[in-house]
């Protein structure tokens, strides 16, 4: 049998398991559905980038995904088992909000291991990894509003992770930031996030940020929300600053903007899978 699959064909790497399976999705603000038996199955191990018009519901669908909003039909498993049964991190758009004030940086970071309960020797174990993996050049003995923008969102990024999470969501985390921030934090979070294969739920409002740090780009309509297109990200990482002029990504993006175009239209695409 080969190593790379369970078939005994050299060659041929088999599917993953899908980490998290989304049937018959339902949800409606004030009459209006937002989701109407939505469908969706997203890998082990993938970055799965969620793009389309304001307002068709990407926040919403990993915020149910996540267990911080209520669904009104259908179910959200994780191999079987319901969020609440998971490890998950979650980084929100908003840093200023995200961390306690109060406490340091470090210890914003120490704060979901000790509600877990574990001893202190492997918490300072996870907090000098996760220091080393993101290159930590800042004090974290500092207190949030000590640092700036990128850092604070930096130690709200190593918090989800301390977790060791089974899951990451991520929404709009970079939104905030400035282009020469984004583009250090995207190049030190995908090279985590693929040594780990972390599954990962990414929204983002920036196409080329979506094609960027992704496995796959799932594209959605306007409500109503369906997809308008599920396309592979099949360029080599680590991605960097040139791989924004990389034929292959100039491609993807004229393709993603053709159906985005269509989707705020409302109109079909040729070659768009349902």
């Amino acid at each position: 049998m080969s190593p790379l699959d369970g078939s005994g064909a050299p060659g041929v790497i088999a599917p993953r398991d899908a980490a998290i399976t989304i049937r018959g999705l339902a949800k409606a603000f004030g009459g209006q559905p937002v989701y109407s038996g939505f469908d969706l199955d997203v890998r082990r191990g993938d970055i799965l980038a969620i793009f389309g018009p304001n307002g068709c519901g990407k926040s919403t669908l990993i915020n149910m995904a996540a267990g911080l909003l209520s669904v009104d039909g259908g179910t959200i498993l994780y191999d079987g088992r319901e969020v609440r049964e998971v490890r998950i991190g979650y980084v929100f758009q908003n840093y200023r909000e995200a961390l306690f004030p109060w406490i340091r940086a470090a210890d914003n970071i120490r704060y979901p291991l000790r509600r877990m309960g574990l001893p202190k020797r492997e918490i300072e174990a996870r907090l000098e990894r996760l220091s080393a993996d993101f290159r930590v050049r800042f004090d974290l003995a500092r207190y949030p509003y000590e640092l700036s923008g990128g850092q604070q969102q930096l130690v709200s990024v190593m918090r989800a992770l301390a977790v060791e999470p089974e899951v990451l969501f991520l929404d709009e985390p970079f939104s905030a930031l400035d282009f020469e921030t984004t583009l250090d934090l995207r190049a030190l979070l995908q090279a985590v996030l693929k040594r780990l294969g972390v599954t990962t739920l990414l929204v983002s409002h920036d196409l080329e940020e979506s094609i960027a740090l992704a496995d796959r780009l799932l594209m959605l309509t306007r409500r109503p929300t369906t997809v308008a297109d599920d396309l592979p990200v099949t360029l080599p990482w680590p991605r960097t600053s040139t791989t924004l002029s990389d034929p292959g990504f100039v491609a993807l993006k004229r393709r993603c903007l053709t159906v985005f175009e269509a989707a705020v239209a409302g109109r079909p695409v040729d070659g768009a899978q349902a």
